[in-house]
């Protein structure tokens, strides 16, 4: 059966098709169609005449993930399976940006970016996976959509105390870490410290969880207030912003109660007995996981994370290890919060956190360590569907140790000639290939080095 392999660069409304064969070469002038009913019925007709004047031959059709602009498109392939001889695939949007480089093309155009998807799945077709259907796609949208009330939320939350510090800038005070729901009550009551000053104290305990202390406190520091807002239209901005605040607290809670209802995954059941995991971040990371057999080891989930460390080190130049921070911010922000959660309740978390800080690293290099511990034993929770349990940690750890404290394995890139001192290499590289000498020889072996490694000039006489 011979394959042909059609790539589709969507856009907003309309994309972009071309088919190529298994030498990359063009076999149908590249076509455009738009996201519509007639679209979408001229694909198929396209599609199946192109089969019908190819017999025996199976298309492989596949797209960027683009946000969700290529739902549809992917969704109507998907249907035309049924009938005709077609695979469909979602492909990492990287991927085909690293393949595209690295064929030196210069130019990009809606039409070239299909042929480099096209020229995607014929160069790597081992990374590409046809039909998968996903699962969790209802569950995204929801996640999706309390993420972005969380950052209109964020974006209230700024304005507020930008004009509670010119209208009551000492209620800031109870604002520190977050603003509760009492101070939004309160300012939307007593939008500024000319009208808190003259409130009866008694009258402010009917907010809840404003008990008369609290409330004598906030009515005292009003009437010293060095606020300098009292006009009416700051009031009125404040109680705008607070209400919607509170809107946005009731919405957000809300569709986070129906999100966790509806998932009853036991992948998410499992990822609880974690301590520092919580429904929404457990269910935030399978959301981004999907299915652990995607992975092949945790190595590969750590990459998808980007929590990896890299370490670059070429001839003479001295490298150094970081996280890469490839790929996506929010699979990360969801690990990093709870990797804050699990450093306060989680022992064998802190112990690590600790253990890295006392070593000298700094507290959020100590946290990038803890991400990629956490990643791992979620890891093996998933894949060996174990709750968890911090002896199996622990035994793995020993077991590391153990294989760490064999005997060293022999450099094998040298195992044709051997070091030489007299190799035109760099001044760096002589140094180290005397002090490689050295450790090796059998008096320092036995007795120790005597004699000091040579450097400085005298490196340069020899």
């Amino acid at each position: 059966m011979k394959p042909f392999y059609m790539g589709i660069d969507v856009s907003k409304g309309y994309a972009d098709f071309v088919i190529i064969n298994p030498k990359k070469k063009p076999v149908t002038q590249g076509f455009q169609l738009d996201d519509t009913f007639d679209g979408h019925k001229a694909l198929y007709n396209i599609v199946a005449r192109f089969l019908s004047n190819h017999p025996d031959s199976r298309l492989f059709a596949g797209m960027e993930s683009t946000g969700g602009y290529e739902n549809n498109w992917y969704n109507s392939l998907v249907a035309f399976q049924g009938s005709l001889n077609i695979l469909t695939a979602r492909l990492n949007p990287l991927g085909v940006k690293h393949n595209s480089q690295a064929g030196l093309k210069k130019n990009t155009t809606d039409k070239i970016s299909a042929q480099n998807v096209a020229e995607y799945l014929v160069a790597h077709p081992e990374k590409v996976n046809y039909q998968q259907q996903d699962q969790l796609a209802g569950l995204r949208k929801q996640w999706g959509f309390i993420q972005m009330l969380t950052k209109q939320r964020t974006q209230f939350i700024n304005q507020f105390k930008g004009l509670l510090y010119s209208s009551n800038p000492e209620l800031l005070r109870y604002c520190q870490t977050e603003t509760p729901a009492w101070i939004l009550k309160v300012a939307v009551t007593y939008p500024s410290a000319a009208r808190l000053k003259r409130a009866k104290a008694k009258t402010i305990t009917k907010i809840p969880y404003v008990t008369l202390k609290k409330a004598q406190q906030i009515v005292s520091d009003a009437q010293r207030s060095v606020a300098s807002a009292t006009d009416t239209t700051t009031e009125q901005l404040i109680v705008a912003t607070a209400q919607q605040i509170i809107h946005l607290n009731k919405t957000i809670d809300a569709q986070t109660r129906r999100m966790i209802e509806a998932c009853a995954m036991p992948e998410v059941e499992l990822l609880k007995t974690f301590a520092g995991l919580s429904n929404k971040s457990a269910i935030g990371l399978m959301i981004e996981i999907q299915t652990v057999e995607r992975f092949a080891n945790a190595k590969k989930l750590a990459s998808f994370f980007g929590v990896h460390p890299v370490y670059k080190k070429s001839g003479d130049g001295v490298g150094g290890i970081k996280m890469s921070k490839q790929g996506r911010k929010a699979p990360r922000h969801i690990l990093y919060m709870s990797t804050l959660a699990a450093i306060k309740c989680n022992p064998l978390i802190k112990q690590t956190y600790e253990k890295h800080q006392k070593n000298g690293k700094h507290n959020m290099a100590a946290m990038g360590v803890c991400m990629h511990k956490i990643l791992r034993i979620i890891y093996g929770m998933l894949k060996h569907k174990k709750a968890y349990d911090p002896k199996i940690d622990t035994a793995n750890q020993h077991r590391s140790v153990n294989g760490r404290n064999a005997a060293p394995r022999k450099n094998e890139t040298r195992r044709f000639q051997a070091y030489d001192i007299k190799a035109p290499v760099s001044r760096r590289q002589t140094i180290k290939r005397l002090e490689r000498d050295r450790s090796h020889s059998v008096l320092d072996t036995k007795s120790g080095i005597t004699v000091p490694i040579p450097v400085g000039d005298s490196i340069a006489k020899m």
